[in-house]
C-alpha cells in the first residue's frame, strides 16, 4: 500500500512538473493587442470646413458625408480668360456672318443686273442680225436683177454683198457666244462690269464661307473648354468630404468653420475591417516562427479564443510599421520582437464591436491545460 502511494505520488508530481514546464515553454506572447489601420480623411479643395460635432468612437460608413468644404473665392482666372476668348470668337463669327450676308446681297443684285444686260444684249444682237440678213437678201436680189452700171460699179456691189455676208456671220457668232454668257467685242471677251464684279464676289463668298466654318469650329471648341473649366471651378468651389472606410471616428483634426488648404487632414478614422493582433515575443520564440504559421489569440478577461495566421514578422525596434496603426507599441514592446497576427474571427464575431485596444495573449503551440481553459 505504501509503495503504491509513493508511486502514485511520484506520477502526480511528474505530471504536474510536465504541465508546468510545458506551459512555461510553450511559445507565447508577452503582450498582444487588437489593432487596426487608420485612414486619414483630407479635404480635396481649399476652403472653409463645415462639420457637425463628431464624437470619438462614433460609427461611420464608407461613402458617408462627414463634412464639406466651401471656397467662396475660387480661382476662376482661367475660366474668365476662356469666356473672354469665347466672346471675341462670337463677335468675329457675327462679323463674318454679317459680311457674308451683305456680300451675298450684292452678289444677287449683280447677278440680276448681269442677267438683264445679257437679255438686252442678246435682243440687240438678234435685231442687228435680222437687219444684216435683210441687207444681204436685198443685195442678192439687186445682183440677180443685173444692174446696167459699169463693171466698176459691179465690183463695188460684190464687195458690199461680201461685207454684208461677213457681218451676218459675225453677228451669228456673237449671238451664239452671248447665249453662252460670253460677250465678244473686237475679238475679246467684253463682259459687262456687273458680270465681272459678280465673278469676283463669287470668289469672295467662297473665302467667307471657309472663314465662317473655321470661326464656327473655333467657337465650338472654346464653348467646350469653357464648359470643362466651369466644371473644374465648380469642383474646387465646394466638395463633400466622405468616409473612406467602415469604422469609427478616431481623431478630429479640424474644427467647424476652420479654413484649410487642399490636402490638409480633417478626420482620422479607424478602419474596423482591418483588424489584426500586434504582439511581441522573445527572441527564442521569434526564431521558431514563420509567416503563415498559426496561432491562437485569447482575449484577456473573457477567455474567448480566436485562431489566426502570422502575417508579418517585423523583428525588434519595429516602430515605423505602426505609423498608420491605431495602437502604438510601448517601449517594452519595441525591446522585444514584433509579430502581426491576422485573426478573421475578430471581425466576424457579432459580440465584438471593433474591439481595437482590447488586450490578450497569443500562443503558437498547444498547451496541456487548453482543454480546461476552453471550458471557461
Amino acid at each position: 500500500m505504501r509503495v503504491s502511494r509513493l508511486v502514485l505520488g511520484a506520477v502526480i508530481v511528474a505530471v504536474a512538473l510536465w504541465i508546468i514546464v510545458t506551459e512555461q515553454m510553450a511559445g507565447a506572447s508577452a503582450n498582444a493587442v487588437v489593432n487596426a489601420r487608420l485612414s486619414t480623411v483630407r479635404t480635396p479643395i481649399a476652403g472653409e470646413i463645415s462639420m457637425a460635432d463628431r464624437t470619438f468612437g462614433g460609427a461611420v460608413e464608407r461613402g458617408e458625408v462627414l463634412a464639406s468644404s466651401v471656397d467662396r473665392r475660387p480661382n476662376a482666372i482661367r475660366l474668365n480668360d476662356l469666356q473672354m476668348e469665347r466672346a471675341f470668337a462670337t463677335a468675329e463669327l457675327k462679323r463674318l456672318e454679317a459680311l457674308a450676308t451683305e456680300t451675298r446681297r450684292v452678289y444677287t443684285a449683280l447677278q440680276r443686273r448681269s442677267a438683264r444686260f445679257t437679255e438686252r444684249q442678246i435682243a440687240a444682237l438678234e435685231l442687228r442680225l435680222a437687219h444684216a440678213r435683210d441687207r444681204l437678201r436685198l443685195l442678192g436680189i439687186e445682183a440677180a436683177a443685173g444692174n446696167p452700171a459699169s463693171a466698176m460699179a459691179g465690183d463695188a456691189g460684190t464687195a458690199r454683198q461680201s461685207r454684208a455676208l461677213e457681218e451676218v456671220d459675225l453677228l451669228e457668232n456673237a449671238l451664239a457666244a452671248a447665249e453662252d454668257g460670253v460677250f465678244i467685242g473686237e475679238g475679246y471677251n467684253d463682259a459687262p462690269n456687273a458680270e465681272q464684279r459678280r465673278v469676283e464676289l463669287r470668289t469672295v463668298l467662297d473665302g467667307l464661307q471657309a472663314d465662317l466654318q473655321a470661326a464656327g469650329a473655333r467657337l465650338e471648341a472654346l464653348a467646350g473648354r469653357v464648359t470643362a473649366e466651369q466644371v473644374a471651378v465648380n469642383r474646387v468651389s465646394a466638395a463633400d468630404i466622405r468616409s473612406t472606410v467602415d469604422g469609427q471616428i478616431w481623431e478630429v483634426l479640424a474644427a467647424d468653420g476652420e479654413r484649410l488648404q487642399q490636402g490638409e487632414a480633417v478626420l482620422r478614422l479607424l478602419d474596423c475591417e482591418s483588424l489584426v493582433v500586434t504582439l511581441s515575443v522573445t527572441e527564442n520564440v521569434y526564431n521558431r516562427l514563420s509567416v503563415r504559421d498559426t496561432g491562437t489569440f485569447r482575449l484577456a478577461g473573457g477567455g474567448e479564443t480566436y485562431p489566426g495566421t502570422i502575417g508579418r514578422l517585423a523583428g525588434s525596434g519595429a516602430a515605423t510599421i505602426y505609423r498608420h496603426l491605431a495602437i502604438a507599441p510601448s517601449q517594452r514592446h519595441l525591446e522585444r520582437y514584433d509579430v502581426t497576427l491576422n485573426v478573421p474571427g475578430l471581425s466576424n464575431d457579432p459580440d465584438l464591436d471593433c474591439p481595437v485596444g482590447r488586450t490578450g495573449r497569443v500562443f503558437f503551440e498547444a498547451r496541456p491545460l487548453d482543454w480546461i481553459r476552453d471550458l471557461f
